[in-house]
């Protein structure tokens, strides 16, 4: 149950890095790419770097490139992905078709850095080279001095960079800089490195129920009423929306609002990678979830009691959203402060989840307090909020129903 991608870097003949290369990472192997699904392994891989961890800590100010095999190149989903943060790199096994020429040069018009991955001179591939491909990566492992430089002869007509693969010592880091390789990558500058986050996920089944909806075209306020029914959702929702909308001004201010700066067509892209990613396996009912879920519906209720919504028409939406985050300490065991780096939340929202602060911080102790059996304090923080008893009990009571259906 946790997000694993691993990441090597790509470097220049300075040995800067420049860029990562994405790579796929499961629980059983985790020191190498056992795929058995081009797509799906693809699919996971941006999955967590987008909306797992975030692509400010999975590639820092960097470009990332990931893999593309055939039906994800031609797929829509593939543009989800920011154009000035990805690279893409295509395999070796896609056949060049005109259609396949057609839609790299299509994405290159939008912005993205294309690279061959493994590749061997082709001429059926020129219309690649001249102008369309960015990158020619060459695994150089084995292969002698003369065949490395007959390759990078044959390329050195076409206005593409050449990438060293596999570069597996000093020397020959050395030899291939002076055959006139623009770009490196291997165990001589970095070993693949494997990041990990616990992942925190809900029913499969809310995802295919937002795809149906997104592809019927459902109004925002459905859209939203699916996505309020999973917190991880929620929450992948929001480090989704500081992955791809760079550059944010204003804050999230609610779930609504998330989906409005990313857009329906930008979410049903994710969706779509997310059904792609998935084993089809429904997860098991997670207590977290319920916590979460209840605690989210519990603040949102008990914020219309306060004046907080005559000062701010988005105070309930907050209140929700505090809700939900407050849980991920003991989701993801780090502290609140890593967490929120990677959302584009309101100082008052943040000053709640760090310390309590203000008054959603003040109404989330008072929730906390109420769920730890802790009456005696609870009486005395609803005395201060000069809030009516018989008026939280109704709040937990829709916050129970809500969650349950009742």
């Amino acid at each position: 149950m946790e997000y694993l991608i691993g990441r090597q870097a790509i470097v220049s003949q300075a040995e800067e890095i420049v860029a990562y290369e994405l790579l796929f990472r499961s629980q059983e192997a985790q020191d190498r790419a056992e795929v058995e699904s081009a797509l799906r392994a693809t699919s996971r891989t941006i999955l967590s770097t987008l909306s797992g961890f975030g692509t400010g800590t999975a590639m820092g100010r960097h470009r990332g490139f990931v893999n593309v095999d055939a039906d994800l190149l031609m797929s829509d989903s593939l543009e989800l992905l920011p154009p000035e943060r990805f690279g893409l790199e295509l395999l070796e096994t896609i056949a060049v078709t005109p259609e396949v020429i057609g839609r790299c040069r299509e994405l290159k018009a939008r912005g993205y850095l294309l690279a061959l991955d493994d590749h061997e001179y082709d001429p059926r591939c020129r219309e690649l080279y001249e102008g369309v491909v960015d990158v020619i990566k060459i695994d150089v492992l084995g292969q002698d001095g003369d065949a490395l430089a007959a390759a990078v002869a044959r390329f050195r007509r076409y206005p593409v960079k050449l990438l060293a693969e596999k570069v597996d010592s000093r020397e020959r880091y050395l030899e291939c800089r002076e055959l006139g390789f623009d770009l490196f990558q291997g165990y001589t500058f970095s070993q693949p490195a494997v990041m990990k986050k616990r992942r925190w996920d809900g029913s499969s089944a809310t995802v295919f129920k937002l795809m149906g909806q997104l592809t019927d075209d459902a109004e925002l306020e459905t859209v939203e009423r699916t996505i309020r029914e999973s917190p991880p959702l929620v929450y992948k929702l929001l480090i989704l929306v500081n992955s791809i909308s760079l550059g944010l001004r204003a804050k999230v201010a609610s779930i609504r609002h998330a989906v409005m700066m990313i857009g329906l067509h930008q979410l049903k892209r994710w969706v779509q990678l997310a059904i792609f990613a998935t084993d089809g396996e429904a997860c098991l009912d997670d207590p977290v979830v319920d916590l979460a879920a209840v605690r989210a519906v519990f603040m949102e209720e008990l914020v219309r009691l306060t004046p907080l919504v005559r000062k701010n028409r988005h105070a309930a939406d907050e209140g929700y959203l505090v809700g939900i985050l407050s849980i991920l300490t003991s989701v993801y065991d780090v502290p609140m402060e890593e967490i929120l780096a990677n959302l584009h939340l309101s100082d008052e929202v943040r000053a709640a989840l760090v310390s309590r602060e203000g008054d959603y911080g003040l109404l989330l102790s008072l929730v906390e307090m109420i769920e730890n059996l802790e009456f005696e304090r609870a009486a005395q923080r609803l005395e201060t909020l000069e809030i009516p008893l018989l008026a939280v009990l109704g709040c937990q009571k829709k916050a129970y129903g809500w969650r349950f259906g009742l």
